[in-house]
């Protein structure tokens, strides 16, 4: 009996094992493509995943098969410098395909033990008291005290569960590719200038030896949205939307995306998660969904493990969905926001150009990518600020507080010396530091880098560490 089966192996999933591995829980991944996908639809890491990466010690594999960029226009392509003074010590986009993305956590994965079984399509899933059964096509069934979905907008576990996925469907589609270009580089430019003025989701951008990534509106939204466009049909909007096709050839892969907005009525079933885009799909826009789904497997992670330890509070699974449902029903409301932005309708077009004015005022823009790369998240967890704000990388006297946080553990950031954390040292670290620039006393921090608690009241601390911790050693 596994402690927990994960379903699906995208970036998600494998954020997940990841997090269950640093607490030793049992984790088996399971995915029904026999081979990882060579597609990459997202193309980086926003804020808060690299603060997410760095907060567990990965952040250097991804820097070394990443670029750095501090460029603007993310939210709707809004033509604005990146702004200053963000609450960060990591204020750029990593740049980097979701392939080479999966491929790092799969290897991290693996490295800390999980087991990825690929070729493996469930199709069953029933729970009891014990734990969750899982049948697999060809007749097999695993037992696992949980399973978290992580299988896509399609998602067959949340299928099997009967969650309902209420929201809007397609009214808009995309077509996405990778594929070979003859025109040249001035000529591509000069078209993508000029049909983008009105046009934004259109453009093609070089990714070596003459291969772009290109993107074109569809002429419709396709009956069968799981069949891939061909290149006739990529090429002919190509013409309609840019007047040329650029001599489009040799395709790598083809997609097509819509606009469809959908999120799970409940993110937990008794065993049973749901996580990435199995609890939401939103249109791409701002390159949000990657990161919203490791952003999920990092607040469920550590929660999971400890259910499976035995030291939960009773209600600690609960908060995964009453913390990231409203954070993903912002992200919803964002992208729906954003495609009304890029429509060419002539209403739209004049609220953007609205938007484009006020967005020149700093606190605006700064707002506005805040927003998009999730560092202004701020969970309801009572109290005042900074309490469900997450804990920037701190410079410490002796190293970077991130740096402390790579086993998955809570923490204690004293600047009194005062404070102790008691029966929960097994489970939270103490790290006293005098003069550390810290907006409050003392801050208790949570494995996915949240803050609990701020003060200096060690009865407060205590009550919120039985909230967090469960009950005390010794």
């Amino acid at each position: 009996m596994f402690d927990v089966i994960v379903v699906g192996s995208g970036p998600t999933g494998l954020m997940l094992a990841g997090e269950l591995r640093l607490h030793g829980v049992h984790v088996l991944v399971l995915d029904k493509e026999a081979e990882p996908t060579l597609q990459s639809r997202a193309q980086g890491l926003h804020v808060r995943s690299i603060e997410v990466m760095a907060q567990r010690g990965l952040l250097e594999r991804f820097l070394a098969l990443g670029q750095q960029i501090a460029v603007g226009g993310f939210f709707a392509g809004l033509a604005k410098s990146w702004p200053d003074g963000l609450h960060t010590a990591h204020s750029y986009v990593l740049a980097i395909p979701q392939q080479v993305t999966e491929r790092l956590l799969a290897e991290h994965a693996v490295e800390a033990g999980a087991e990825i079984r690929r070729g493996r399509e469930v199709v069953a899933l029933s729970q009891d008291a014990d734990g969750v059964t899982v049948g697999l096509a060809g007749g097999e069934e695993l037992r696992a005290r949980y399973v978290v979905g992580c299988d896509g907008g399609r998602s067959t576990v949340r299928r099997l569960l009967g969650v309902a996925f209420p929201g809007e469907p397609s009214r808009v589609e995309t077509l996405l590719g990778e594929m070979e270009l003859t025109a040249s580089q001035d000529e591509l430019t000069a078209v993508m200038t000029e049909v983008r003025k009105t046009q934004l989701r259109f453009g093609a951008m070089p990714l070596g030896d003459g291969v772009y990534r290109v993107v074109v509106p569809a002429r419709g939204v396709a009956e069968d949205r799981t069949a891939a466009p061909t290149l006739d049909e990529f090429k002919e909007q190509l013409r309609a939307t840019a007047g040329t096709d650029f001599g489009a050839h040799a395709p790598r892969w083809l997609s097509r995306f819509g606009d469809a907005t959908r999120q799970a009525e409940r993110y937990r079933a008794d065993r049973v998660f749901l996580a990435g885009d199995a609890a939401h799909i939103h249109p791409p826009t701002g390159g949000q969904g990657l990161n919203l789904g490791i952003q999920d497997a990092f607040n469920l992670g550590w929660k999971l493990a400890a259910a499976v330890a035995g030291w939960a509070p009773d209600d600690l699974l609960d908060t995964y969905h009453a913390e990231r449902h409203p954070v993903a029903t912002d992200v919803l409301d964002n992208t729906r926001a954003q495609i009304q932005l890029m429509s060419t309708e002539p209403g739209a077009q004049a609220v953007r150009r609205l938007l484009a004015e006020l967005v020149e005022f700093e606190d605006v823009n700064r707002y506005l990518i805040e927003k998009i790369t999730a560092i202004s998240v701020r969970y309801d967890l009572g109290g005042d600020e900074p309490v469900g704000r997450r804990l920037r990388d701190l410079e410490l006297k002796q190293g970077r507080l991130y740096e402390r946080m790579h086993e998955g553990r809570g923490l204690l950031l004293d600047r009194t010396g005062l404070l102790s954390v008691g029966g929960w040292a097994d489970r939270v670290d103490l790290v006293v530091d005098t003069g550390v620039e810290l907006d409050a006393p003392a801050v208790l921090v949570r494995p996915d880098g949240h803050v609990a608690w701020a003060g200096e009241d060690e009865q407060e601390l205590v009550a919120t560490l039985a909230r967090w911790f469960g009950t005390p050693t010794g």
